[in-house]
């Protein structure tokens, strides 16, 4: 019989360290139109085993890749055959997670998890999204059931009526809002970046467009200055609430 003295103890989880390739555009011409998705996830891999060499790869445990898409360059089991990729020892376990856009969260909280359990020590946990080679919904085929028994409303797959809905519940939400908070958010990127807190977790991708290969060293994306559009000028591509 397990007595509160003999009962196993929760252990503690620690955070070593965490990186990520630059971002690039969701689009067949962005940074990373030449790369595949499953690739980038192992630039990171390698980079993080690269960064501590006090690490033996046989003591890696799991390794958790999440993606939403999971077909073609993000299929196979991300987590198995990126770890193969990568080099880690072939009696290194993995698995894949898709849970949408909490998909790689909820890669860390259950290899977190694990550890805590004591089902296993060291495990590298991530995620993978390649929308240039899989947008959004790409290639879905929800069951009929979901709209023929009203199991969901009509627009539930569509992000720009998920927006509108949030506005109508909630209608302190409005564009302005939306488009200071995006601003304020490219301003704290130019900051992070001009500090220093953004490029040691950038891992460099090399990368191949028409015009040869190059290195991807920065994240496309910024916009640092961009200003809120006047509402009476600005179109929003879904309703109200879009910016």
């Amino acid at each position: 019989m397990t007595t509160a003295s003999t009962r196993p103890t929760v252990r503690d989880v620690v955070f070593v360290d965490g990186v990520r390739t630059p971002f690039g555009k969701a689009r067949p011409d962005g940074l990373y139109a030449g790369t595949r998705a499953d690739d980038l996830a192992v630039k990171t891999v390698r980079e993080l085993l690269r960064r501590h060499p006090e690490l033996p790869p046989e003591r890696i445990d799991e390794v958790a890749i999440a993606a939403t898409t999971q077909q073609g360059d993000q299929g196979l089991t991300l987590g198995r055959s990126v770890a193969v990729l990568s080099g880690l020892p072939k009696t290194v376990p993995g698995y894949a997670i898709d849970r949408m856009c909490a998909g790689a969260m909820t890669a860390v909280t259950t290899t977190a998890s694990g550890i805590m359990a004591g089902m296993q020590d060291v495990a590298l946990a991530g995620g993978v999204e390649h929308m240039g080679h899989h947008p959004m919904g790409f290639d879905a085929d929800p069951n009929p059931r979901f709209l023929t028994e009203r199991l969901v409303e009509g627009d539930a797959l569509v992000m720009g009526a998920t927006a509108e809905n949030l506005h109508d519940r909630f209608p302190h939400l409005t564009k302005e809002r939306a488009d200071a908070y995006g601003v304020q958010s490219q301003a704290r990127y130019a900051k992070a970046l001009a500090d220093g807190n953004i490029t040691p977790d950038l891992v460099p991708v090399a990368v191949r467009s028409e015009l040869g290969w190059g290195l991807a060293t920065a994240d496309e994306l910024p916009a640092p200055a961009r200003r809120p559009r006047p509402s009476r000028t600005s179109r929003p591509r879904s309703g109200r609430a879009v910016a």
